[in-house]
């Protein structure tokens, strides 16, 4: 593997700084990596190498750089978000020959701040569904073993993180998306408060559920986008401005006093739950987990088993994102339905059928949850859980039907726990924690007081450091076995 690919994306960037490398050696190591591991893994369909070279010709960086100021270094951005000039087909044959002329707010941001964009990570249509396939550009693999899928929706960026065909790449997070691939393959994967990443225009602006972030191959280059990425955007009413003080600085800061970070005097508090009584959890990734949080606890962490109550939390969330389907994708797709996977078309008329009374009373157990979390929040600095109910699967499934004697009732219920996250509107991130007795990997979920971002990285960075795992990738794609029949 090239010693480029190998730098993390900081590495890299300070080296482009310092003119050691130039934004062409990275552009060409990418493009040789992604010619090598693209055949075994599907995750970045579309290519704009040429675009980017011509980005990397023009770069002037400013001085002093703001920052998260990335200095010509390439990533990928998910096939959701326009990119000008480049085509954008949202994984559905509805658009599968949209060639967009202005790029997304997300893209403009990073592009402003020096990032190159070389490549469109793969993603199911329209986002919908933890398991990366679609009709346009087929199936993701996971580089751990090709045989099973890097999930989804960012599976795409996730999966060429993984492989080590970029540094940085970005992803949007509905039900888990940002934070389940990442759990399945062995990255970081950070889903922001709502506002923290502008991105748009889009049909429902005013929504917080569905937000863009980074997902990186460690935690501080997680921090390292996140600052490329945060700024405030008065074309989105949701938007922040970013920190005084930088998610690196934050980073750096914990890694420097080796204190894990906490607002009370008696130290870091967190709360663990197994599975926030929703869902039953794969034995082998609880046993996981549980061991991540023993760690947790030896590195001067009180544990505490008293969290919130989630209940109501699935029909909450499948109500709220009914509802978001039939205005984002409805219109999309209404004459075209001919073109669009079943799961997209029941989820949208699903929203259509909603009643008042549904949608008043998932608004009303979203508050009475918030309610309960922020009043965990004024006691509490973390709250852990596992970032998914299995390990990764055969990507032949389009879902996971069934774990631990539970059979699922609709497409996303699997991802409940990170979807009864969502509806909090609390940054979380999924970090790896362990590697199952087959070698995939297990993420543990990480969620922090709104608007915490900083505190939940520098958190993440020391655990990081204690778990040891980061190194493990990038690695190169394990070709797996397909056995048995998928009904």
């Amino acid at each position: 593997m090239d010693a480029l690919i190998r730098m993390t994306a900081r590495q890299a960037v300070a080296a482009l700084k310092a003119r050691d490398i130039t934004p062409a050696d990275l552009i060409d190591a990418a493009a040789k990596r992604i010619a090598e591991v693209e055949p075994k893994i599907n995750a970045l369909p579309t290519l704009c190498l040429d675009r980017a070279r011509a980005m990397a010709a023009k770069l002037t960086p400013p001085d002093p750089a703001p920052p998260g100021y990335l200095y010509g270094l390439p990533i990928a951005t998910k096939d959701l978000v326009d990119v000008a000039g480049v085509r954008s087909t949202q994984g559905s044959r509805v658009y599968a020959d949209y060639v967009p002329t202005k790029s997304g707010w997300s893209v403009e941001r990073l592009e402003s701040n020096g990032a190159l964009i070389v490549a469109k990570s793969n993603t199911p249509e329209f986002g919908a569904g933890s398991q990366t396939f679609n009709d346009v550009f087929g199936t993701t693999t996971n580089p751990w073993n090709t045989a099973t899928t890097p999930a989804g929706s960012s599976g795409g960026a996730a999966a060429c993180l993984a492989a080590g065909e970029v540094w940085l790449a970005d992803g949007s997070d509905l039900g888990g998306s940002l934070r389940i691939p990442a759990s399945f393959t062995g990255v970081v994967g950070l889903r922001p408060s709502p506002g923290r990443v502008a991105f748009g225009p889009r049909a429902l602006p005013f929504d917080p559920l569905s937000v863009y972030g980074p997902m990186a191959r460690n935690v501080g280059d997680c921090a390292l986008m996140l600052d490329a990425m945060s700024g405030f955007e008065p074309r989105d009413p949701l938007s922040i401005p970013a920190p005084v003080n930088s998610y690196v600085s934050a980073v750096d800061h914990a890694m420097v006093t080796g204190r894990l970070p906490s607002r009370f005097a008696s130290g870091c508090r967190i709360g663990w739950s197994p599975d926030l009584g929703l869902s039953p959890v794969d034995a082998e990734v609880l046993a996981i987990c549980e061991a991540a949080v023993q760690r947790i606890a030896r590195l001067g962490a009180t544990v505490s088993e008293d969290v919130p109550d989630f209940s109501g939390a699935e029909e909450c969330f499948q109500v709220l994102r009914a509802a978001n389907f039939a205005v984002t994708v409805w219109p999309k797709i209404k004459d075209k339905t001919d073109l669009v996977k079943p799961e997209v078309i029941w989820n949208a008329e699903k929203g259509l059928k909603l009643t008042g009374e549904e949608k008043a009373r998932a608004l009303q157990v979203q508050g009475q949850i918030y309610n309960r979390v922020a009043a965990f929040f004024e006691k509490n600095d973390f709250l852990v859980l596992p970032t998914c109910v299995a390990p990764p699967f055969d990507h032949r499934l389009r879902y996971l039907e069934e774990v631990a004697g539970r059979k699922f009732d609709t497409y996303i219920s699997w991802l409940v726990l990170t979807f009864a996250i969502t509806i909090t509107g609390t940054p979380a991130i999924s970090i790896p924690c362990g590697f199952t007795k087959s070698g995939l990997p297990v993420g543990l979920q990480i969620v922090a007081r709104p608007r915490g971002e900083a505190e939940l990285l520098a958190f993440s960075a020391l655990l990081e450091a204690d778990f040891g795992l980061s190194e493990r990738v990038p690695v190169n794609p394990i070709e797996g076995q397909v056995s048995g029949k998928v009904a």
